[in-house]
């Protein structure tokens, strides 16, 4: 049996990172995908292929169409036919206050969380309807929900966004045997807060999760996997959130 062939965007750290290792430990040979750290890209390469998994990293803004066709070019060749795919690749920009936010950073975070998910998404669904199968998941936010006032409402219309081309791509792409399935984390202990400036911001909303805990990038990678698998053969359209009660 062919083993699954699947891009993660995003896939040098935090969440991609941790997908990528675990889609290798279910058997999957991975894409990581990556914009700025090759140094980390290649770590997550290494560990992937220490699972027995085939895996190669290529440098792509999602944002941008030609380096979107180059990652499944490269993907198609290098490691085979892509079978899956993850959309990962996300921003926040600065915290604060929408009157606050600069358009650049307006403009960054759409064209990346929004226009980058739209452009892998097309190419999938290009590759994947005429082979009659495939599986993409979404990386969504339980921001998509909560309106993240005061942090990043920006961000959360973003991925309230990508909910809704889930569901919708979901019922497009049905027919062809293509699922779509969105999952949403909560609040992760990763290093994309201190990218925002507050690197305590996961231990500090501890208090405010039912749970009494920030979510551990693992935590969504366990989940995104499951909707990879066979296991969620009848699994599509959904928005799987995990957010420690959130």
């Amino acid at each position: 049996m062919e083993r699954p062939v699947t891009v993660v965007t995003g896939g040098s750290r935090g969440i991609g990172a941790a997908t990528c290792l675990r889609l290798a430990a279910d058997g999957h040979d991975v894409v990581v995908g990556h914009v700025r750290d090759a140094t980390a890209a290649r770590a997550v390469v290494d560990g992937v292929r220490a699972a027995g998994a085939r895996a190669v990293a290529v440098r792509a803004d999602t944002s941008d169409e030609a380096d979107v066709e180059r990652l499944f070019a490269t993907a198609e060749r290098e490691p085979g036919p892509v079978t899956g795919l993850v959309n990962n690749a996300g921003v926040t920009g600065p915290l604060g206050r929408l009157a606050d936010t600069a358009t650049a950073d307006l403009r960054r975070v759409v064209d990346v969380n929004l226009l980058g998910t739209l452009l892998c998404s097309r190419r999938a669904a290009q590759l994947m309807t005429p082979r009659r199968g495939g599986v993409i998941v979404n990386v969504s936010s339980a921001a998509a929900t909560l309106g993240s006032p005061g942090d990043y409402v920006h961000y959360a219309a973003t991925k309230a966004a990508v909910d809704a081309l889930s569901l919708g791509l979901a019922k497009e792409l049905g027919p062809d045997g293509v699922r779509v399935d969105a999952v949403a984390p909560g609040m992760i202990d990763t290093e994309m807060h201190a990218a925002t400036g507050d690197p305590d911001r996961a231990r500090r909303a501890a208090a405010t999760i039912p749970l009494r805990r920030p979510g551990q990038a693992e935590e969504i990678a366990a989940a995104v996997a499951w909707l990879m698998s066979p296991e969620a053969s009848y699994t599509t359209g959904a928005v799987l959130r995990v957010s420690g009660g959130r």
